[in-house]
């Protein structure tokens, strides 16, 4: 209930990093495995068609959720790319929701990613961070840079960080 009453969007985020321990629970609430099969959101047929790309300071990342860790996909600070806002380039984190559409169809990918982002909303709320979902980025900059297929298509974006 604490997290419900809490949760809200901000817009306005300090550079202060996130510790690796927080950064790990905020990416298993986006789409880390719950049980052996089965992601902490749910998932349309449980087709599971989402990748979570973090882009931090250092580099942008895949992150891999059976192992719980960040593959690095390209070394430097990317965080402008992230989105349009003058904040996406200052905020430690950027999640960039990645849907394979040869797994699902664009509108259950849209459902899907809601489920995500509102993971990542109620975490950030029972964890005093700052969070909005934002669909105002350059899709084909992003496809670059994560070096996307034609079948991956990023639907969402999700900016996280600390209070100012």
């Amino acid at each position: 209930m604490e997290a419900l009453s809490l949760r809200q969007t901000t817009r306005e985020f300090s550079s202060k990093e996130l510790c690796p321990q927080t950064l790990s629970n905020l990416l298993w609430a986006a789409y880390g495995f719950n049980r052996e099969d089965k992601r902490v959101v749910p998932s349309a047929n449980n087709r599971q068609a989402f990748d979570v790309y973090v882009i931090l300071e250092k580099g942008a990342y895949l992150y891999d959720a059976k192992e719980n860790t960040l593959i690095l996909k390209k070394e430097g600070d990317f965080r402008s790319s992230a989105g349009r806002q003058n904040f996406v380039a200052i905020a430690p984190v950027n999640l960039i929701y990645v849907a394979d559409l040869g797994k699902t169809n664009g509108e259950t990918a849209r459902v899907d990613c809601g489920f995500i982002a509102q993971n990542v909303y109620l975490f950030c709320a029972s964890e005093k961070l700052g969070t909005v979902v934002r669909g105002w980025f350059d899709k084909d900059e992003l496809h670059q840079l994560l070096n996307l297929t034609e079948q991956q298509e990023v639907i969402l974006t999700q900016t996280v960080g600390y209070n100012p």
